[in-house]
């Protein structure tokens, strides 16, 4: 009895691990190719291929063309979706639900320098698999929002059975929050004391990193002391990360700017920008936007008394000349399945599709400084898309296929989730 339960747990685990390889998903030789009615590409020309074949080898995209002008290889795999859309997969720049955030408590002090959430990482959870199911494949998974400076973000994808499998980068950010929930924190604080103690923070982390860099230039003849504290710091100030930042309403996203961008000279991301905040686009133009991005969500629209009018924020962004704007859902504020309808519902209030598409793609993508491997349908760059029944931005449509490091992570044919 004994062996054949031996047995039978070891064929188990072989199954699983058949199933979750990439191999088992692109035939034995890693060479797939999807056939689609129409691919979004958001290269630089910015090409819509009708009637198109995407070819992928080893989890990275190698080819891209008109069905009649390309030959698939023989040997290749082939995914028949004639009548759909191909498009980047969703990237979620504000995201709570990649990890078990109850074991991290960043409510400790008002600024919390040391803490980082890929001790956090949880792999296929219920969470990472409506993500899937919603056309989501990255995300970023960053501390809350009660204190000002809550630690340290990690760029996750939501596919493979472990931890390793899914962190992309660690720091992928730093989180910071300025008004809003951090001035509950115990006996309440206000802006001028938050805004001190973050910026305190951050001047102690730079003196920490200018000390390194002196020594490794040469400059300094004694090596400094090592500090778990600050030392994650050093990649922010080096612009290896950015600064994802819980701000919104048009006073504090001037510190915002002031204080990381241009004081302190930090790729800084506004990560919810919603009430009036759009109201410092110049600002944001001023900076220049590879140095200062905006991201809308998960409110989109906004009721200003001084004007008594409502506007939508992302139009209003757009109107203000933010052109690489991005759309978030602050999950699990709202479900990141539901990215696509935060994009939409930012149409409804004045946006237009197309860009709307971008902003929840290539716009995120490059944000967090990843648009070299996702956020577009171009050759050599990971093979992350999603296929949809039509435009994802249109509500009526729906996610038929997820595709992750070339790897089917989610098939509506086998199992439909909504």
């Amino acid at each position: 009895m004994r062996t054949l339960t031996v047995f039978c747990v070891a064929v188990s685990m072989l199954l699983i691990v058949s199933a979750m390889s990439p191999a088992n998903a692109a035939g034995d030789n890693g060479l797939v190719a999807f056939r689609v009615g129409k691919v979004i590409t958001f290269d630089s020309d910015d090409r819509v291929i009708n009637n198109a074949v995407v070819l992928v080898r080893d989890g990275r995209i190698e080819a891209i063309e008109r069905a009649r002008d390309f030959d698939i290889p023989d040997e290749a795999k082939v995914v028949e979706k004639p009548q759909a859309w191909l498009t980047p997969g969703l990237v979620e720049l504000h995201n709570h639900t990649a990890g078990s955030l109850g074991d991290l408590n960043d409510l400790v002090y008002l600024t919390n320098p040391g803490l980082r959430t890929l001790e956090t990482v949880v792999p296929e959870t219920e969470n990472v698999k409506r993500a899937r199911a919603g056309g989501v494949t990255t995300a970023l998974l960053i501390p809350g929002s009660g204190t000002n400076l809550t630690g340290f973000g990690t760029i996750v994808k939501f596919d493979g059975p472990g931890v390793d499998d899914m962190v992309v980068r660690s720091p992928g950010s730093l989180k910071i929050a300025q008004a809003g929930n951090p001035e509950r924190y115990w006996y309440g604080v206000g802006r001028t004391m938050m805004n001190y103690n973050t910026r305190r923070t951050m001047e102690q982390a730079l003196e920490y990193h200018q000390r390194w860099q002196a020594w490794e230039d040469g400059e300094l003849d004694e090596r400094p002391l090592f500090d778990p504290i600050y030392d994650d710091f050093r990649g922010l100030y080096e612009r290896e990360y950015i600064a994802s930042v819980h701000t919104q309403m048009y006073q504090v996203v001037m510190t915002t700017i002031d204080m990381l961008a241009e004081h302190l000279d930090v790729h800084t991301v506004i990560a919810h920008g919603t009430f009036d905040a759009w109201k410092v686009a110049p600002l944001v133009l001023e900076a220049g936007m590879d140095q200062v991005q905006a991201v809308v969500g998960p409110r989109q629209f906004h009721l200003d008394n001084t004007q008594r009018k409502i506007h939508g924020v992302a139009a209003r962004w757009w109107q203000g000349g933010v052109t690489e704007l991005g759309i978030n859902t602050d999950a699990p504020v709202v479900p990141q399945e539901e990215l696509t309808y935060q994009a939409a519902m930012a149409c409804w209030y004045g946006w237009t599709p197309y860009e709307a598409l971008r902003g929840i793609t290539k716009v995120p993508a490059e944000a967090m400084l990843m648009g070299n491997q996702i956020g577009t349908i171009e050759v050599g760059k990971d093979a992350d898309f999603s296929i949809w029944t039509g435009d994802p931005i249109d509500p009526r449509s729906a996610n038929l296929m997820t595709v992750i490091n070339g790897r089917i992570v989610y098939d509506a044919d086998d199992e439909r989730l909504f």
